[in-house]
């Protein structure tokens, strides 16, 4: 991998880490579902225009609208709104893993191999170490909730695979862009009837420019930009380079929570942390350092 294009994958890690930390500043001005109703709004307007609508049936933009907008940054606007820190919601939605591997067991009649299974066991042991540890800042439901993130996004990742079957020339910045579409009326419908019309007028209102920049930066720095590059890079590179690079999403994430916020960052959060992040390395690496080992 060129030195250039390892900058742009560490610049992608570092926009998305510190995400979390802008999700957090960005939902003390406007409601959760809003929020999310926008950030959507600016992966899709006003880029509609410009990028042309990818050749795969309609259903699968509107699921991995559905499951990526509702499903994932919904559940996930929800959840740190008071429910859980940036810092350790940074790591649990990278359980996105190993649902992944669960759900293609049981859609796609894929086989467990033993390496998966380790990583499992290692990531449930992580996962119940938070469950053990659970305080005002992080509670059951947020844990709950974050993983129904992990879930759902599992779910998009398999509407995307399916999409790139049917389509092999898929332009994933174009499903990307056409798929947000149908995130924002779910979103907005939701944020109507749970939030009110008068906080959504009122969170508008109010929003300073900052607001609105979290907003922006949802839309265009963290999905267009991100995920642009990230297919860029996976295009150019086996999925083996480039994929184990999102491990450090979540310590970016935990280091710029405690660094902004103060989150605290007790022993136990390192031991949990470092149990999610060795089950998560060893799916996503073990077939690699495998076949080098094999090989020599």
């Amino acid at each position: 991998m060129s030195f250039p294009h390892l900058l742009l994958a560490l610049a992608v890690i570092v926009v998305w880490g510190t995400n979390f930390v802008v999700i957090k500043l960005g939902l003390g001005e406007l409601p959760p579902l809003l929020f999310a109703t926008l950030r959507f709004f600016f992966s899709c307007v006003p880029w509609l225009i410009f990028v042309r609508r990818p050749a795969v049936p309609w259903r699968f933009l509107v699921a991995n609208g559905l499951f990526l907008g509702f499903g994932l940054f919904g559940l996930l606007f929800i959840a740190m709104r008071r429910d859980i820190a940036p810092g350790v919601a940074s790591l649990l939605v990278q359980t996105q893993a190993f649902f992944t591997i669960m759900l293609a067991m049981l859609l796609l009649g894929e086989r467990m191999r033993a390496f998966q299974a380790a990583g499992l066991a290692l990531c449930v042991a992580g996962l119940a170490m938070f469950f053990f540890h659970v305080d005002a800042n992080t509670t059951v439901l947020g844990l709950l909730l974050t993983l129904g993130c992990g879930l759902s996004w599992a779910v998009a990742n398999l509407v995307a695979k399916k999409a790139a079957q049917v389509a092999p020339a898929l332009n994933m910045l174009g499903f990307m862009v056409w798929s947000s579409l149908f995130a924002v009326p779910p979103l907005l419908l939701a944020s109507l009837v749970f939030e009110g019309p008068q906080r959504i007028a009122g969170g508008l209102a109010h929003a300073s420019a900052f607001g609105w920049a979290a907003s922006v930066w949802q839309g265009v720095a963290n999905t267009l930009f991100g995920y642009g590059v990230w297919n860029w890079l996976l295009a150019r590179y086996p999925a083996a380079t480039i994929s184990p690079l999102s491990l450090l999403v979540p310590v970016v994430g935990m280091a710029s929570a405690a660094i902004w916020f103060g989150e605290p960052v007790p022993v136990w959060k390192l031991e949990a942390g470092t149990l999610v992040l060795l089950g998560l390395a060893t799916i996503t690496l073990w077939p690699r350092l495998r076949v080098r080992f094999v090989s020599a």
